[in-house]
């Protein structure tokens, strides 16, 4: 069994804020422990520049020296494997190369993304870390296809790249919806790409016809904007208010389809729930969201608002084609994106790895 230091410096794990990369990080975790190997949070430093702040990353530099002599002093022992989660240019991963050079131990990155054109302006130098510690890397397991053309582009010497697609932290299916239910969107409320999907959305509902109904789980700051966007709507709109994940599955259970547009989304755990329930997707067709959802005609994004509402349309009309859409997309989550297929594609890249250093 091995012994995991795992870290993720845009956001521990443990932080108390919510989001699709804390969850994927907690997730992570739970999937390479899933056979008995122990993984330890070794850091909850955040490594983090939004605004491209020099003296911002000259203090997290700091900080990050300091870590870094810890974690060499104090990990235990018998840690054989570092595992750095999401490392890029405005959160570069500053203590896992350094401690597993001092401590001779593989370095591993999951979900790392290559960024040449921020190696000159504002975050210049997190970006040129970010690549130096991608270039440390014995491994680098990539979500989506969009991630491998610059990993692909840059990888450095023999380092493997691998796919890992991202998954469910559950190793069956939930219940099948009836499908008969409401259309359902899941997306926090937040300025910027956010707000921007439910402009898109907005606009797509103004163009349906007949009789629907909307349910919008979700809150946050933009809640004011999204409300005054689905106004017209009228009583058709039902905003449930941020959900934990137990009420979040009942309400997918309850839905005919989901709809989310995707804008700038990484791939979008929601669409890895909904489609684990048997909603069949209206979103547009992205990269990172394509690599998470089942095979099918999803509208390209220069249709705009017109390509969702035809899709949507298509499905709220066709109650057939919704189940079997629904089918499709249980399977491809079952043979995919569920914790034991994440399990057995880790550790079948790793333990060879780690059975030439033993």
């Amino acid at each position: 069994m091995a012994r995991v230091a795992f870290y993720a410096p845009m956001k521990s794990p443990d932080s108390p804020k919510p989001s699709g990369d804390r969850e994927m990080a907690r997730n992570l975790m739970r999937a390479i422990a899933a056979k008995g190997d122990t993984v330890d949070l070794v850091s909850q430093l955040r490594i983090y520049d939004k605004s491209g702040d020099p003296t911002v990353q000259h203090a997290l530099r700091s900080t990050a020296e300091t870590e870094a002599k810890r974690l060499i002093a104090d990990l235990p022992s018998d840690t054989n494997l570092w595992v750095t989660y999401h490392n890029y240019y405005k959160a570069p991963d500053l203590l896992g190369p350094q401690v597993c050079a001092a401590r001779n131990i593989p370095y591993v990155q999951l979900e790392s993304t290559r960024a040449s054109s921020r190696l000159t302006g504002p975050w210049a130098g997190f970006a040129q870390s970010a690549h130096d510690a991608s270039d440390a890397a014995q491994v680098i397991f990539y979500h989506t296809a969009n991630d491998l053309i610059t990993l692909q582009r840059d990888r450095h010497g023999t380092q493997a790249l691998v796919e890992f697609p991202p998954f469910l932290p559950m190793s069956a299916l939930p219940p099948e919806t009836s499908g008969e239910g409401p259309m359902l969107t899941v997306g926090m409320m937040r300025h910027g790409d956010k707000l921007s999907s439910y402009e898109i959305l907005a606009d797509a509902l103004a163009l349906l016809t007949g009789d629907w109904a909307l349910h919008i789980a979700g809150d946050g700051p933009a809640r004011t904007e999204v409300e005054a966007l689905m106004a017209p709507f009228g009583t058709r709109v039902t905003f449930l208010g941020q959900l934990d994940r137990k009420a979040l599955q009942a309400v997918y259970g309850r839905a005919s389809l989901l709809v989310w547009p995707g804008v700038n989304e990484a791939y979008g755990m929601i669409y890895l729930e909904a489609q684990a329930a048997g909603l069949p997707v209206v979103a547009q067709n992205r990269p990172g969201v394509r690599d998470v959802l089942s095979p099918s005609d999803y509208p390209p994004v220069d249709m705009g608002a017109q390509g969702l509402a035809d899709r949507m349309q298509r499905l709220l009309d066709n109650a057939p084609l919704r189940q079997s859409l629904g089918s499709d997309a249980r399977t491809h989550i079952a043979q995919r994106h569920l914790m034991p297929n994440a399990t057995e594609r880790f550790w079948a890249t790793i333990r060879p790895i780690l059975e030439v250093l033993s």
